[in-house]
């Protein structure tokens, strides 16, 4: 996370503290400071004085307002870590329900449209790195942070190093997106872009990669360009590569192992 110019409150020092020490992710972290931060907008004062009633007015609050069951369920996980690790009071959010939240199927892209995204991606490293997100059925984070050495050209699979849930993972890699990603290498050597130990899709800084939100960006400009009409998404494409397996008759078993 970011430091802040501005003075820290010894309470919020201390929750930093606590989740840095059980590294919790970047993300994490700034969704759980953004839970407590609205919390004490809604009370009017310091979050650690408030009562279990106090929680239970806020998330009616929440959901008066039209505050999404996910996010609700998000600032719920962010309350009970705050009162039980940093303040030390688990019971006051005995209050806080977990809302239920409906599963939808995701309208997925069918082989063609597929294509079309792909072909509409007129730079060639985010046309690698979208076959790679489709062709392994990879996560944006895990994307973003696949190194060069992490291809394993002998054994035909792309190491995935702390990806969901910090576990380190093998996905598949075919010999069509194997090529496509030599040929990536190829272009991205003749810039300078690649190093044999960096980052396999580097941002304008070699030394950083990519980011996530720079790869949202790509997948929405290549979807209009494409005049793709559903929703796209660089997760899609992994629910893509999961139902396009199905189609094509490999057992449900296998794919959930890939």
């Amino acid at each position: 996370m970011k430091k802040s110019s501005k003075t820290i409150s010894p309470l919020r020092q201390r929750m930093l503290e606590d989740m840095r020490m059980r590294k919790l992710k970047p993300g994490t972290q700034s969704s759980y400071i953004r839970a407590v931060e609205r919390l004490s907008q809604h009370l009017g004062h310091s979050p650690h004085t408030a009562t279990a009633e106090d929680l239970r007015n806020f998330q009616i609050h929440l959901a008066d307002t039209g505050v999404s069951g996910t996010t609700i369920n998000a600032y719920v996980t962010a309350l009970r870590f705050f009162y039980k690790t940093t303040v030390g009071k688990p019971e006051i959010t005995d209050k806080l329900s977990s809302v239920p939240v409906p599963r939808k199927v995701p309208h997925v892209l069918n082989t063609e449209e597929v294509t079309q995204l792909l072909e509409a991606t007129i730079s060639a490293k985010y046309r690698a790195a979208l076959s790679v997100a489709y062709g392994a059925g990879l996560r944006v984070n895990e994307l973003v942070h696949l190194r060069v050495c992490d291809i394993d050209s002998k054994r035909m699979v792309l190491y995935v190093c702390q990806g969901k849930g910090g576990r380190d993972r093998y996905a598949m890699l075919s010999p069509v997106l194997l090529d496509i990603l030599r040929r990536w290498w190829v272009i991205g050597s003749s810039y300078s872009l690649m190093r044999k130990s960096g980052w396999l899709f580097p941002g304008l800084n070699p030394i950083e990669h990519v980011s996530t939100r720079h790869i949202n960006r790509v997948v929405h400009e290549a979807a209009r360009s494409a005049k793709i009409e559903k929703r796209v998404s660089p997760h899609l494409l992994r629910h893509c590569f999961a139902t396009h397996l199905l189609e094509q008759g490999v057992d449900i078993r296998v794919i959930q192992v890939l």
